[in-house]
């Protein structure tokens, strides 16, 4: 059973995305738990690639409430979990072609905490202007059909 827990809304608009991979991350003790409490924010995160491993840098897994004086700083970078050729790959795609790895669904996978990290080329202003003038059509001709079928009743 998977369970989101958090998704990356900023990383469609900003990005073309490409493949997804599911990668596993190293955590401690209160930010599991706050992650199962559904308290994490991706916004702002994206994974750098540092001496040859993956780190999710800048997520945001908030104090576990209920922890003593010993709690987690909650921007600090994680390590991802992947193998090695999956990272290889990655870290190519990354250094080769002029990709940015991004984090777009955090999500809680028989019981262990997994991040879909994809592939992503970034968009220019004019083009997020231009899907954001697209999505507003479709809203506008699914407004104007659903009119016009109450009015045939």
């Amino acid at each position: 059973m998977i369970k989101a827990v958090a998704t990356n809304r900023k990383a469609c608009h900003n990005y073309y995305i490409q493949d997804g991979v599911e990668a596993g991350i190293m955590l401690t003790g209160t930010e599991i738990k706050s992650i199962r409490a559904g308290r994490v924010n991706l916004g702002d995160a994206y994974v750098r690639p540092i001496d040859g491993e993956l780190w999710l840098v800048n997520a945001h897994i908030a104090r576990y409430e209920s922890s003593g004086y010993v709690s987690h700083e909650p921007t600090r970078s994680r390590k991802l979990l992947l193998h090695r050729k999956q990272i290889d790959t990655l870290i190519s795609q990354v250094v080769e072609k002029g990709f940015t790895l991004v984090p777009t669904k955090l999500y809680i996978k028989e019981g262990i905490a997994k991040v879909e990290v994809a592939l992503g080329k970034g968009k220019k202003l004019y083009d997020k202007r231009e899907t954001i003038a697209r999505r507003e059509a479709e809203r506008a001709m699914g407004h104007a059909l659903k009119r016009q079928r109450s009015k045939s009743r």
